[in-house]
């Protein structure tokens, strides 16, 4: 099974980076306990900070974005991390979810998290990510994890807390995608949405 993880960290270590990988490795480990092999392609948008830009101007993407926004259309499940910027995504991680086409993520299962300061950031992930992800009609893992920087302290209190969040939404995402295979003809029989250049909805 192809696993496509998306970090829209701009540090270096970034915490978005941080909390995708402790969220692959619980993915990764319930869906080998289930018995399929995994593919992991970790994508850190940061990298392709310049390439997204020239796609949105030119209208086409450069091979390594090219690469990437296939990975995506044949993965078997996504992991989508951004840092949470003005109560809501990057602009970077929303620049990079412009360029895919609008029928990339139909009926694909999604694990969506994000990172902050605070605690008081985490409703991001309702009014924010989750609207953005169920229009692009991506099935979106029940359980969406935030990490505050409290989070990341020793074992007890909170860090406890985001362990337990991270292994719920890593088995909730395996068994959307161990269960996938199933309802993936419905999704292909949905009717594709009207796009403009760059997987971009055509307005009137």
């Amino acid at each position: 099974m192809k696993l496509v993880v998306i970090s829209a960290g701009l540090s270096l270590p970034s915490s978005s980076r941080l909390l995708a990988d402790r969220l692959t490795d619980t993915t990764r480990r319930q869906l080998s306990a289930d018995g399929h092999d995994v593919d992991v392609h970790v994508v850190e948008l940061r990298d392709l900070a310049a390439d997204i830009a020239h796609v949105m101007v030119a209208g086409f993407p450069g091979p390594e974005l090219s690469d990437v926004l296939e990975a995506v259309e044949e993965a078997d499940g996504v992991i989508a991390v951004s840092p949470v910027f003005a109560a809501s995504y990057s602009g970077l991680f929303k620049s990079f979810v412009d360029v895919l086409d609008n029928t990339t993520l139909a009926g694909k299962p999604v694990l969506l998290a994000a990172t902050g300061g605070t605690a008081r950031h985490s409703l991001a992930l309702e009014h924010a990510l989750r609207p953005l992800f169920s229009y692009l009609r991506a099935t979106v893992v029940p359980t969406a994890v935030y990490a505050a920087s409290e989070d990341w302290g020793t074992a007890g209190g909170s860090a406890d807390a985001l362990t337990d969040r991270v292994t719920l939404a890593g088995r909730e995402l395996a068994a959307l995608m161990g269960a996938r295979p199933a309802t993936r003809e419905s999704v292909e029989q949905q009717p594709p949405a009207l796009t403009g250049p760059c997987g971009q909805e055509a307005s009137g």
